[in-house]
């Protein structure tokens, strides 16, 4: 979820998180309609999750206790980047080290591991070249700052294989990797 500017920030409610003062939690709710609800509840379908601390930390406090929401979501494992935090009461949490441990997590057999927020890990994650597709859901709102999903230093190229714009005028997108950036000049 994402604004045209690239914020991810507290898409979710108002208090989800105000961090660096940022005021607009919960700009998602306006646009939901029919189309967007049932792709979100695809997207809910059970899976395991990579997650960075910050973004752990705050589902750690929400989700357990709304799970009727998210069908699946404390029975998926959740797998924690984080140096510092090495255990969780939640569930089916277990904590990497590093960038090598989600390496050796991307090559095993399981369920598809999905990375929700995590404004800090996404770009991490493709400096490395550990990500397959990236499912956006682009807001029709400039919201000025705020955590952006994609930081600097990471060029690559990624082809669309799936798109729909919903009533409300949410371009939802899924991106399937493909290689790094092309250049050229127009006219040639």
């Amino acid at each position: 979820m994402i604004s045209l500017d690239g914020v991810m920030q507290a898409p979710g409610g108002r208090r989800e998180d105000p961090s660096g003062g940022f005021k607009y939690g919960g700009w998602v709710a306006p646009y939901g309609d029919k189309v967007y609800n049932t792709i979100v509840a695809e997207e809910l379908q059970p899976a395991d999750y990579l997650l960075g601390r910050k973004t752990f930390k705050l589902w750690e406090k929400y989700w357990p206790q709304h799970a009727e929401f998210w069908p699946g979501i404390n029975e998926g494992t959740k797998y924690v980047l984080s140096k510092t935090v090495k255990k969780s009461a939640w569930k089916n949490s277990v904590f990497l080290q590093n960038v090598n441990e989600i390496k050796k997590l991307k090559h095993t057999k399981g369920r598809a591991i999905q990375v929700w927020g995590s404004s800090e890990l996404v770009p991490l994650l493709l400096k490395h070249d550990l990500v397959d597709e990236l499912w956006l859901k682009i807001h029709p709102l400039i919201l000025g700052k705020g955590k952006k999903l994609f930081g600097d230093g990471v060029a690559a190229a990624f082809k669309p294989t799936k798109s729909v714009i919903t009533p409300n005028g949410v371009m939802i997108v899924r991106y399937k990797r493909a290689g790094k950036v092309r250049t050229g000049n127009i006219g040639e």
